[in-house]
């Protein structure tokens, strides 16, 4: 019920080929070095709304200018970063060990190096079996030192790639696909699809570069396979907006997650788990197609709202776009579901408040539940120290929803801070959802709900305030159908890129014509 997988009569074409979307953060931080949160909190927050995780120290800086007294108080949390997570790094295993739940929750091992020259990567390691860090200054030698360790059970991939090469964005002079079958294009950082994009870099580290995008990398020819991950610094995984990926995989497994990675079968996303596939022929995203005529892009997309647009994009460019309002074409055709996103926060800033409450539908049906719970936004130490809150808690019996989560006053008017979680849910024409917010009774019709939405606050003016979203039909919110493609010839690309009209994206790896 909470996380469910979607059930195979709205996944039909990736069910077909053997393979359903599961959802992870594999590049996010705690205090096992320089970050804030419990280690194994955040473990434990993980395990609420992902599929999969590796959760990541920072290990080494070939070149960190530890000559420029003007960055002294950088270097001096770097290093002591770095002894931090050697000295964690031994008996950390037994903690992943622990979490792990072969089927349910998969634990993968990880940690990260800094470097001016080359850009950040991520290092993923397949197996929970004890292993050394291994560590190098630049991909080749990164590339030496897990191959004669980990053979082909580690990768390692450039995140935050938008920062100008020299300045730890990604260099693609030294990008090796063997080591990276794909790279991290969103995170908290924002996103790198291409130099102009809605989630433009804001970190102190500086603005993207068109030469460090996704989009320059496969006009250079490159071949790679995208993600998102959090890059989340205050202990929690798949903090909702903060990114996260999508892998398509046959089955909720350790070997079969790691293959699907390799194969580059992955999706970007913000914060929605959003199925989006992409198909030519028998080859779904990541995979590569010979060239050819009357090529046909089939899509399937069961989206975490009411979707915008799904845009096809050709070496670069717009070649279609797919307006779900327009042109209907939704999988279940004959469906009774709708999304019931309740969002929660507000109130005076500087302020937090303890949400606890309970949903149940009278006259209708809760088949999944999806939590979308955020993480505080602390990203260095010299921001100050995590005051911590509790961990949150959401459960189902199929009847109703319990949940508790902590929400902070939004800090300004454009960052968000509010909680939230959504209900797949079969509702019946006369439905009424009912809600008890921190004491507070709330009944809405569900019609209601689909004239737009509704909201209310808790107390008077600047209190905490809740919002239920306007509900969609089934035919906004899914879409699936064929685009044709005419000719292919070697050196396309393409891939898709869905909106909702909440803002939330995702984007899948790219098709290579080779």
């Amino acid at each position: 019920m909470i996380n469910a997988p979607l059930p195979d009569r709205l996944c039909p074409r990736a069910t077909s080929l053997g393979l359903a979307p599961f959802y992870g953060d594999i590049h996010n931080h705690s205090d096992l070095s320089y970050g804030h949160g419990s280690f194994p909190d955040a473990l434990t927050k993980a395990a609420l709304q992902l599929d999969f995780v590796s959760i990541t120290g920072h290990a080494h800086w070939p070149d960190m200018p530890v000559g420029d007294p003007s960055i002294a108080h950088i270097v001096d949390f770097h290093v002591k970063g770095f002894a931090k997570l050697r000295a964690a790094w031994p008996g950390h295993y037994d903690k992943l060990r622990r979490a792990d739940r072969p089927g349910a929750f998969t634990v993968f091992p990880g940690y990260e190096i800094h470097s001016g020259a080359h850009g950040d990567y991520t290092i993923v390691l397949a197996d929970l079996a004890d292993g050394p860090l291994e560590l190098a200054d630049d991909p080749a030698g990164l590339k030496a030192a897990l191959s004669a360790r980990y053979g082909d059970r580690a990768l390692a991939f450039p995140h935050h790639i938008g920062y100008r090469t020299g300045a730890r964005g990604i260099n693609w002079a030294t990008f090796d696909p063997d080591l990276s079958p794909f790279v991290e294009m969103f995170s908290m950082h924002g996103c790198a699809e291409a130099s102009e994009t809605e989630r433009g870099y804001l970190h102190s580290m500086g603005p993207v570069d068109g030469h460090s995008t996704m989009a320059y990398g496969l006009e250079q020819g490159h071949q790679f396979g995208i993600i998102g991950n959090t890059d989340h610094h205050s202990g929690f995984p798949g903090s909702y907006g903060h990114g996260r990926m999508a892998l398509y995989a046959p089955a909720h497994a350790r070997d079969s997650f790691w293959d699907a990675m390799r194969a580059r079968r992955t999706n970007a996303l913000t914060g929605d788990r959003i199925h989006l596939l992409a198909q030519i022929g028998e080859t779904v995203q990541g995979g590569t197609v010979t060239a050819g005529s009357d090529a046909q892009l089939a899509i399937e997309a069961v989206a975490g709202g009411a979707i915008d647009c799904i845009d096809v994009i050709r070496n670069g460019q717009l070649s279609h776009r797919i307006s779900p309002a327009i042109t209907p074409s939704p999988i279940d055709a004959e469906s009774d579901e709708t999304l019931i996103h309740l969002e929660m926060g507000w109130g005076a800033r500087g302020m937090r408040h303890d949400w606890d409450g309970t949903l149940r539908l009278e006259g209708g049906e809760i088949r999944a539940v999806e939590p979308r719970f955020r993480g505080r936004e602390i990203v260095s130490p010299l921001e100050g120290e995590d005051s911590g809150h509790a961990i949150p808690t959401i459960q189902s019996d199929g009847q109703r929803v319990t949940f508790s989560v902590t929400a902070e006053a939004n800090p300004n008017n454009t960052t968000p801070a509010t909680q939230g979680l959504m209900l797949r849910a079969a509702l019946s024409g006369d439905a009424v959802i009912h809600a008890r917010l921190c004491g507070q009774d709330i009944a809405i019709p569900a019609a209601r709900l689909f004239e737009g939405a509704k909201s209310g606050n808790l107390g008077a003016i600047d209190t905490p305030a809740w919002r239920f979203h306007q509900l969609a039909r089934a035919e906004l919110w899914q879409w699936q159908g064929t685009v044709p493609l005419g000719r292919l010839d070697a050196g396309d690309t393409i891939y898709l890129r869905l909106r909702q009209q909440s803002g939330q994206m995702a984007w899948t790896s790219p098709i290579f014509v080779r």
